[in-house]
């Protein structure tokens, strides 16, 4: 059963932990449930849209998203495999963790206890199952952890000029732009250019184009054997060390630590 079909199920009991591990579906519309979730991405990429902000998960990373959250979710490459634990919220402790939306780094640990949950895939595992315990205990460490938060969040926006505008740089991320070429190319001032962007997404234009940049690296990192030079190059850096610079500065890691630790 996929994650889309069991969504009904995920709140059909209010006192167990539902489990699904999905492998093919790639997208999972708009929901929200009265359980919190927690889910672990493996092989490629996932993002989960809140409003008009999209996280990106990469792989060996995992998800954690409070209950009534309404969310969309999706899964960018045919190879990932998207484990997800539904928590009934009795079980919270008063930790902050537990009450916001935050992409984490998965240890050993971590990967391995949400992989012997795949043996209770499409089940309800209640009190009276001898493994239950076994379950609260993997969220009850979560807390304990390296709880700095992945924050590479993609503005989204329903305004037509800016969707005109973000496309270009998408199908063109890999050449040097600067805003007066696209005042040119879009018959708008730079400032005006600039306005859209704070107004509608809260950033400044290179700033999007930065985090554009690093979502479409971390996909070629994923889901490509290009060098990591030529990763660069596809997202518009001259220098690897000037990507590796900017790539830092948004996950806290470098790229060459990123390939390692998905290809382990």
């Amino acid at each position: 059963m996929g994650l889309t079909a069991s969504l009904p199920e995920i709140d059909k009991l209010s006192d167990t932990v539902f489990v699904v591990h999905e492998k093919s579906e790639k997208h999972i519309p708009l929901h929200q449930h009265t359980k919190d979730q927690l889910s672990y991405v493996e092989g490629g990429v996932a993002y989960v849209t809140v409003g008009y902000e999209t996280y990106v998960v990469p792989a060996r990373h995992y998800l954690w998203i409070p209950k009534h959250l309404p969310h969309t979710l999706k899964v960018s490459h045919s190879a990932t495999v998207f484990r997800s634990l539904f928590f009934y919220s009795e079980t919270n402790s008063p930790h902050e963790f537990y009450h916001k939306l935050g992409i984490y780094p998965a240890n050993e640990l971590i990967i391995q206890m949400i992989n012997y949950t795949e043996r209770w895939d499409g089940q309800h595992v209640d009190k009276t199952d001898e493994n239950f315990e076994f379950l609260i205990s993997l969220k009850k460490i979560l807390p304990t952890l390296n709880q700095n938060s992945l924050s590479i969040i993609l503005p989204t926006t329903n305004d037509s000029r800016l969707l005109q505008i973000t496309k270009y740089l998408e199908n063109n991320i890999d050449k040097p732009i600067c805003l007066s070429e696209m005042g040119i190319r879009f018959n708008m001032s730079e400032r005006s250019i600039s306005r859209l962007f704070r107004h509608n997404m809260n950033v400044s234009f290179f700033q999007y184009l930065k985090i554009l940049r690093m979502v479409h690296a971390i996909e070629l990192i994923l889901k490509t054997n290009k060098t990591l030079s030529e990763i660069a190059f596809s997202v518009g850096y001259e220098t690897l060390g000037a990507f590796s610079n900017t790539f830092h500065e948004f996950t806290k890691i470098r790229p060459s630590d990123l390939r390692k630790n998905t290809s382990s």
